[in-house]
């Protein structure tokens, strides 16, 4: 059990604190941050010393592709991983394998050596849920949570074409509540349920689907109002339409645009800390992997950068924060839940792709993938992938990730660290690259050289900030969770060019401490506690409820299973952790 410890000296860099490498110390009691530890407390203590080191809180992944049917049908796609990359079994420690998409212990271990103790599962189908927190339960160390996939849900979509928001309202509470999940994500709305009869919705938001006749734009305004009518702790996590398709951006920044009249209200049931910084989030809308949704031109053969159109749109507006979705080049497992653009990625190479239709609720597709520097594609890819974290002005409305495993593993976020604070770093990258990379970008003419404090703010304050994780993550304020990383890096020695530091230091922190225990140390595991489940448990109408499940009892007949076996038992969840949402309203009544 976590006691006492003090970490004395570091260089801190807290952004939701505005503390921006001070020499501080931080102090622990119970699992969590304290402002002092005095008399016995202070003498029992466990004593790091950080002195020339770089202190963070705990890192926080808010998208990472990591549990559930999906997944493990990568895992079995690219059987090459289990042999070439194998973790031995250790005293404490699980064997495992894999590369791009590691089993549940190695990504357990990877991510806490890096300093992440905090990871979300970005896409969760209803019907998989189970599997979902079975991966999630088994997976050590990390407290994780899910988003579940709504945007082409029959029943959401019969509903919003109805305009009964409440009804629909009522219909995601209950579900979020019977697959413990953490946050809506809509992925392709409309364009998956058409994928079911062979077609997707590509060129306008306006497009009716097959059957229901709802628009792409219909269900994502209309999800966004459901989101904030809940008061759930993170925004829509938006996949946009035409996602991988030349032109793409268009549609996205379109899209973007659509909720932006919607009023956020995040109305959960905690007890905010006093940073100096709102650690509520402010946005009515989370894109996705906007990396995939930034592409350019007409064709593959005038395919550029269409991230100007997006980052101009970010920079103007506040409703918005975005996710990057990098591509560091190397071996990936391209897996989503829009199965049509998996397909068109198979129809372009070739590669082993699977794909599969989830009856009433969404469907996904999985392609091993190689992203080659020598690739025009590729290289501007990557060059986009760099551009919306550096030209977006307040790195606030940005975050760090590779939509791991479909950019790149989440192992490779070091390397992209390291791009962002180093310009030379990506000039030596520009000269092993196809030219597109920099004549078909504006990532060459750009400058900047982000900081420690501003790679404190993507991998660990916005990220919380973002998913309403903030009342205990992301920050080391007293009454957070003990979760602090170390990194043996002398911030005022840590030089841009000699980039090789910079990701070496990222690499393996010296000290990574989860609720005040270390569990990782120089690349070792030390311990392997037992992370948490965050889950959202929304409140609507007793009565609107019961309205509801009539209908969903009644459409039960279309599905495969037995309403019965629908939900997630208890018995699944690892360490629960509900965060309550919007209280019983009196006004909610039934249409």
């Amino acid at each position: 059990m976590p006691g006492t410890m003090v970490i004395r000296n570091g260089y801190v860099f807290d952004p939701l604190n505005e503390i921006d490498g001070e020499i501080k110390d931080i102090f622990i009691k119970d699992g969590k941050i304290v402002d002092d530890l005095k008399g016995n407390s202070l003498r029992d203590a466990k004593v790091i010393d950080a002195m020339g080191k770089t202190v963070m809180p705990g890192g926080v992944d808010s998208h990472s592709h990591v549990a559930g049917a999906k997944v493990n049908g990568g895992r079995m796609m690219c059987p090459e991983d289990r042999y070439k990359w194998v973790t031995k079994k250790g005293e404490i420690t699980h064997s495992g394998s894999g590369n791009t998409v590691p089993s549940v212990y190695v990504q357990g271990y990877d991510y806490a050596k890096m300093g992440y103790t905090t990871v979300f599962e970005a896409a969760m189908p209803p019907m998989e849920a189970r599997h979902t927190h079975e991966e999630m339960r088994s997976t050590p160390i990390l407290d994780m949570g899910a988003y579940l996939v709504l945007g082409n849900n029959w029943f959401i979509m019969r509903y919003l074409k109805e305009g009964n928001i409440e009804k629909a309202a009522a219909y995601a509470a209950w579900m979020m509540k019977t697959h413990k999940a953490y946050g809506i994500k809509c992925v392709n709305p409309a364009g998956v349920e058409n994928w079911g009869w062979g077609v997707d919705v590509t060129e306008s938001l306006d497009e009716p689907n097959i059957h229901f006749g709802i628009t792409p734009r219909e269900i994502i305004h209309g999800l966004t109002e459901i989101n904030e009518l809940l008061g759930m702790p993170m925004s829509v996590h938006l996949h946009a339409n035409n996602l991988g398709n030349p032109g793409c951006w268009e549609v996205t920044k379109n899209s973007l645009e659509i909720p932006r009249d919607v009023k956020v209200k995040c109305n959960m049931d905690v007890e905010w800390p006093k940073t100096k910084i709102d650690p509520q989030r402010n946005q009515s809308v989370y894109l996705a992997h906007a990396q995939f949704n930034s592409f350019g031109g007409t064709s593959w053969r005038d395919f550029e950068s269409g991230a100007k159109g997006i980052v101009d749109y970010v920079n103007k507006t506040d409703h918005v924060v975005i996710d990057n979705g990098a591509v560091p080049f190397g071996p990936a497992t391209v897996m989503t839940g829009d199965g049509p653009a998996i397909h068109h990625l198979y129809k372009l190479t070739g590669n082993k792709w699977s794909n599969k239709d989830v009856e009433l609720e969404c469907g996904s597709g999985i392609l091993s993938f190689n992203y080659m520097k020598a690739n025009p594609v590729h290289s501007a890819q990557w060059a986009i992938g760099l551009e919306l974290l550096l030209l977006v002005n307040d790195p606030w409305k940005t975050i760090l990730t590779t939509d791991h495993p479909n950019g790149g593993p989440f192992t490779k976020y070091p390397q992209i660290i390291a791009w962002i604070m180093s310009q030379k770093a990506r000039e030596d990258t520009f000269a092993e690259c196809h030219k597109w990379a920099q004549d078909r970008s504006s990532l060459g003419g750009c400058d900047r050289e982000m900081t420690l404090y501003d790679i404190a703010i993507l991998t660990r304050a916005n990220p919380a900030r973002t998913v309403g994780i903030a009342h205990r993550k992301g920050h080391l304020t007293a009454g957070a969770d003990g979760d602090v990383t170390i990194y043996d890096f002398d911030p005022t020695k840590l030089e841009a060019n000699n980039y090789t530091n910079i990701i070496k230091g990222f690499q393996n922190a010296a000290f990574t401490i989860k609720d005040g225990e270390v569990v990782a140390q120089n690349g070792q595991i030390i311990s392997v506690p037992k992370g948490r489940t965050f889950f959202s448990e929304p409140h609507m109408g007793d009565g609107l409820e019961k309205e509801m499940l009539k209908d969903v009892k009644e459409w039960f007949k279309y599905y495969t299973l037995g309403f019965a076996n629908y939900p997630v038992p208890d018995k699944y969840i690892r360490n629960p952790s509900p965060v309550q949402v919007n209280k019983p309203l009196e006004s909610i009544v039934v249409r």
